[in-house]
């Protein structure tokens, strides 16, 4: 088995320097890249829902490809967008913490 080398990460690399080019105004997400998926680039929002859409409207990605569940005891919204982009698997993932019903502002705390 080879071990894995620079080169071999060159597409979500480069994917990743044309983001910090063309969208330095986006919300910077957190940046994974590793040697077990060479080709993939993935960036997540945590807490930035706001983010995530951002990224979406900017790539302009479709909604209907946006895929969402849940997870935590139904505690995050998790919504997840895989696609190619120039070269590389591009995987955006949002998680953001869900309102339990009945536990949401109360109207004095909205109104304050």
């Amino acid at each position: 088995m080879t071990r894995p080398l620079m080169v071999d990460l060159r597409g979500p690399l480069e994917v990743l320097s044309l983001f910090a080019i063309e969208y330095p105004h986006l919300s910077a997400p957190c940046v994974n890249i590793t040697t077990i998926y060479p080709d993939r680039l993935e960036l997540a929002f945590h807490d930035n829902a706001v983010g995530f859409e951002g990224w979406c409207a900017a790539l302009d990605i479709s909604p209907e490809l946006v895929h969402h569940s849940v997870q935590g005891g139904h505690r995050t919204a998790v919504r997840k967008v895989e696609l190619d982009y120039a070269g590389a698997c591009l995987r955006l993932i949002s998680y953001a913490p869900l309102t339990p019903p009945n536990q949401g502002r109360s109207r004095a705390e909205a109104a304050s």
